[in-house]
């Protein structure tokens, strides 16, 4: 019960002559708590609506070592996790799994299906040819960019149900989850948080967010996003009351070529950095998939990667193009500033 229910409860009882048997104990008010963290190689931010600032960060740390437990599970730079294993054993014999990561591995590759393979698991053998950091002048050779995706394709990847195993048939394929491990970690820690009594927060992690309940003051919470051409202001803001926001951009991490925008996001088919877009993001219910599509509509384009959105349900998208074009799914409206 919230503050404001409680005061109309004692209202109401004193209204109806009951105020002299009735005792009102001590109200807490609720209030957001945030506790931030750096988490799979990025900064999380967790924040719970509660009357308590003892259970609400005990929640949070909770949650963070449910993170903690997933990034275990699906880190390829950990040697001894199952997806380490895997690749491991690339080429060579399956790998028997658990039904954790099998499922996720699963939805992966249904994810890939979706979309023609623009978003692809099998990504973490690309070789790393491109270099983000300002030192990348001149374009690879063309045999280079063909080699370094030459061991990329999600239909390798052999999965037998039975067994819960996985098998990558070529050697040196590799899977990661860079485009859905954080949206995955996002949607376990609401759920986590759901299971301990938290009907509303946020998670943000590393920008992959998720949302349920209501602010405090009862409101909706907001999600602002930001402008690509300038990222460190917001062009508009989407509220949320329960569901996901994802979004992928080319604005922080670039290679600039003969004065051409190269993203950091790589067709995982072509092996060269997406040109056309500058950001997507995705709404929907589950983290997970709007992680994973956020990376494959970038890929796909403004054209493709919109009819894509149109056509799942309960899945939207905004889309800012190469020339500043923001395009938009059939559902979605954002909320611009008075004064934009």
């Amino acid at each position: 019960m919230t503050y404001n229910q409680y005061i109309i409860l004692a209202l109401l009882l004193l209204a109806f002559g009951c105020g002299s048997n009735v005792v009102v104990e001590e109200v807490f008010e609720e209030k957001s708590y945030t506790v931030d963290a750096i988490k799979m190689g990025s900064a999380f931010a967790i924040t719970v609506v509660a009357a308590d600032s003892v259970f609400a960060v005990a929640s949070i740390e909770k949650a963070y070592t449910e993170i903690d437990r997933i990034e275990n599970l699906i880190s390829s730079w950990n040697p001894d996790s199952e997806t380490s294993r895997v690749n491991d054993m690339a080429g060579i014999e399956s790998v028997i799994v658990s039904e954790e990561l099998f499922l996720l591995i699963e939805r992966a590759m249904k994810v890939s299906a979706l979309t023609g393979g623009a978003f692809d698991i099998s990504y973490a053998s690309m070789d790393r040819i491109w270099k983000f950091d300002g030192s990348l002048t001149e374009m690879p050779e063309q045999e280079a960019i063909e080699q370094s995706v030459a061991k990329v394709n999600y239909q390798d990847i052999e999965l037998n149900d039975a067994t819960h195993s996985v098998f990558l048939k070529n050697e040196g394929m590799k899977i990661g989850f860079g485009g859905i491990g954080k949206g995955y970690a996002g949607n376990k820690a609401k759920s986590l948080l759901l299971s301990l009594g938290v009907t509303s927060g946020v998670v943000n992690a590393g920008g992959d967010l998720i949302a349920w309940g209501q602010k405090p003051n009862g409101q909706t919470w907001d999600v602002a996003i930001a402008d690509p051409v300038n990222p460190k202001r917001s062009m508009g803001w989407l509220a949320i009351n329960d569901g996901a926001v994802v979004t992928s951009g080319n604005y922080e991490r670039f290679a600039m070529i003969d004065g051409v925008r190269y993203a950091h996001i790589i067709n995982p088919k072509t092996g060269i950095p997406v040109r056309d877009l500058k950001s997507v993001t995705i709404l929907c219910p589950d983290a997970e998939l709007a992680d994973a599509l956020a990376t494959g509509v970038f890929v796909l384009g403004k054209q493709v990667g919109l009819e894509l959105i149109n056509k799942v349900k309960q899945v939207e998208g905004l889309l800012i193009t190469s020339e500043n074009e923001i395009l938009s799914s059939k559902g979605l409206s954002l909320n611009y500033y008075e004064n934009e």
